[in-house]
């Protein structure tokens, strides 16, 4: 007796669980994006963009300054009469300036230009990181629900034994099995409840790796939420397209096909800006200022305002400046920059490339996958039926344990072929919405 009471306490302990947060998968990926540090930085990063393009857009506008100086001055003199005399003055200055630059060769509105577009591209690049961890915990997710089912397999297997266990053991004090077959038996039981442990803590690993990929501390209290249409079939229309449709609707969506785009053309604005020093600048500046003199040692001197008044001053001008030569650094420049172009239409061309890799690999192993799936629901039709023809066999004195352990195991793989068939069905299905969204 105390052999059989003993894993069924172990079992009343694995099934006594506190509450637990239990998140859907919708919760897990947007719990994910809102606290993952990665997509903070891309945050931070796309914050930054948007500063970099309100700066550039303030090009267009003039500056202006305003300046006040104080000067004392001491020390000998020459008066009018041509005699030197000890004296001391002081002179107060005030000025305003103002200067825009008229033309520039398109710079700044190309710098405008480039400045949004590389804020467009950090958009992207966010959007991009996003669907990234998405499928990332989408995958984790339907980890967590495989491990359950395994764990459920094995809660179910270890019953099953712990029935025959106490079958075997009524039939041995009876004399109708040999005492061997309860030793056997109780053998398999025991290894039963070492998979159950082992399906436990594979189980407690899948949760830990999914609540750190969320940044949950308490991952102690995390759990899932098990979907209740998980079983109906998701195909849907998807594969009523081909991968070449597929690849048709996701190149027209995907933000790291628009990041490369984008980056084709910031690549040709740099360009643009670096052929701007080709050509003349013209500027202009004005400005108003007037200062105030004081002479010491019982000068007479005009009040402060008369002062101003007669001293104020006035200018305004334009300024030209035409490049001669600048020792080849804007022809470098240029150079340098249409290269960067060119290296840009090979990153989107590669781009391209690997979506359509990725898509037509994806779309053969959703196709694999279906049929994966297809097969293992044939496979544990049979093993179901082997499994209990043996049972009854086994009930009735005319196979051995060994016989029953065997089908036993048979049906167990069955049923974790049909468990790891199913999650990577529905996890194939994912990344093709992925790439249709």
């Amino acid at each position: 007796m105390r052999i059989r009471v003993i894993p069924i306490l172990f079992i009343l302990i694995l099934s006594i669980q506190p509450l637990k947060a239990q998140f859907t998968l919708d919760e897990c990926i947007d719990y994910a994006i809102k606290n993952n540090i990665s997509i903070k930085q891309m945050r931070i990063l796309q914050s930054r963009a948007e500063v970099d393009f309100n700066s550039a857009k303030m090009a267009l506008l003039p500056n202006i300054n305003a300046g006040v100086g104080q000067n004392w001055s001491f020390g000998r003199t020459q008066t009018q009469s041509g005699l030197y005399e000890n004296r001391t003055q002081s002179n107060t200055s005030f000025s305003l300036n103002s200067s825009l630059s008229i033309f520039a060769g398109g710079r700044i509105i190309n710098t405008i230009g480039k400045a949004k577009l590389d804020l467009q591209i950090s958009v992207c690049n966010l959007l991009k990181a996003q669907n990234d961890i998405a499928l990332n915990v989408t995958s984790l997710f339907f980890e967590v629900l495989f491990q359950k089912e395994l764990l459920k397999i094995a809660q179910e297997k270890f019953a099953t034994t712990s029935q025959q266990t106490a079958l075997t053991e009524l039939l041995a004090l009876n004399g109708k099995v040999p005492q061997w077959q309860l030793l056997d038996i109780t053998a398999q039981k025991a290894n039963d409840t070492l998979s159950l442990v082992q399906a436990s803590h594979s189980l407690k690993l899948a949760l830990l790796d999914l609540a750190q990929a969320l940044e949950i501390k308490d991952a102690e209290n995390f759990d899932i939420a098990v979907p209740a249409e998980l079983d109906a079939d998701a195909t849907g229309t998807i594969l009523l397209l081909s991968y070449r449709d597929i690849y048709d609707r996701a190149i027209k969506n995907r933000p790291e096909i628009q990041s490369a785009e984008l980056g084709v053309r910031s690549a040709e604005k740099s360009l643009k800006i670096a052929r701007s020093s080709y050509f003349p600048t013209i500027s202009l500046h004005a400005g108003i200022g007037s200062n105030y003199f004081y002479l010491h040692n019982n000068v007479p001197n005009l009040i402060f305002r008369d002062q101003l008044n007669n001293n104020l001053s006035q200018y305004i001008g334009l300024n030209l400046n035409i490049p001669i030569f600048e020792r080849l650094s804007t022809f470098n420049s240029c150079r340098q920059a249409k290269l960067n172009v060119d290296n840009q239409k090979l990153a989107l061309e590669h781009s391209q490339k690997q979506l359509f890799k990725e898509i037509q690999t994806a779309y053969l192993n959703l196709v694999a996958a279906i049929e994966r799936r297809r097969t293992s629901q044939q496979l544990i039709v049979s093993a179901e039926e082997a499994f209990v023809y043996a049972k009854e066999r086994y009930n009735n004195g005319k196979s051995s344990v060994f016989d029953f352990a065997q089908a036993q195991s048979q049906l167990v793989r069955a049923q974790a072929e049909q468990a790891q068939a199913k999650y990577d069905y529905l996890f194939k299905i994912k990344i093709m919405e992925f790439y249709l969204r």
